[in-house]
């Protein structure tokens, strides 16, 4: 949907937020949610697993009501589950993600709300994201933590037969992870279920009325070139960011 304008807020100062607690979780989120209101931003994507996990629901009926009711705030756990029923012939699911996402049972209860019969086994994988953040993730000292934790969840689960990448850093250690999983496994990357999700809604929701005037902005709270070295990572181009304060920072 490039004819949108996006404003991208990466709270990359803070970060990560998988071992946060739920409190500090939710406080950082609703500054970064409050900052993207104050953008012009009618709609927001909780693009992180972990804060839609622990903060999602919480700004949604308490906070929204009082700040403003004709704005949404919408996270990736649901567009996610939503697809799960179609993969998976075992209805046995993996779901890989940091420990505040896994610890938080987000994925089971939603998933087991929408079909009952599927059972979900979370597996918390803390050192996944410093390997992206690092720089590491397609080195080879990335498959021991890859094989660690790929072994763990099946070792608990052998019926598995579909594993969601439960965190938006994953997909770029996907390439590890495909040789230690067996042929018949299959992995659900979040981009496109999520990407899918908001295009079908703003259809839905035509009251929305999000500008489209195809413009990208991304902000930081961390050093702006720091931000952009990180960025080119996943986006593969050159961006420039500008930096921001939240909080207390």
């Amino acid at each position: 949907m490039p004819q949108y304008d996006y404003v991208y807020l990466g709270d990359n100062a803070r970060a990560p937020y998988g071992t946060r607690s739920f409190e500090i979780v939710y406080e950082f989120t609703l500054q970064a949610v409050k900052k993207l209101f104050e953008e012009g931003c009618r709609l927001v994507i909780l693009a992180c697993n972990t804060a839609s996990a622990k903060a999602l629901r919480t700004i949604q009926q308490k906070d929204l009501p009082r700040i403003d009711p004709g704005r949404r705030v919408l996270g990736v756990i649901r567009p996610t589950v939503e697809n799960v029923d179609k993969l998976t012939l075992t209805r046995h699911i993996g779901v890989l993600g940091t420990p505040g996402t896994i610890l938080s049972n987000s994925y089971t209860l939603e998933i087991q709300k929408l079909f009952p019969d599927i059972t979900v086994t979370g597996e918390a994988c803390p050192m996944w994201v410093p390997l992206v953040e690092n720089d590491e993730f397609d080195r080879a000292g990335a498959d021991y933590f890859v094989r660690q934790h790929i072994e763990a969840i099946l070792s608990r689960d052998s019926q598995i037969d579909t594993i969601i990448l439960g965190c938006t850093h994953y997909p770029l250690l996907e390439k590890k992870i495909v040789p230690y999983l067996p042929k018949h496994v299959r992995i659900l990357s979040q981009g496109n279920y999520v990407a899918n999700s908001l295009s079908d809604y703003l259809h839905r929701h035509p009251e929305m009325d999000c500008s489209q005037n195809g413009t990208i902005r991304f902000l930081t709270t961390e050093a702006h070139d720091k931000f952009a070295a990180m960025a080119g990572i996943f986006l593969k181009e050159d961006i420039k960011a500008e930096r921001i304060f939240l909080g207390n920072e």
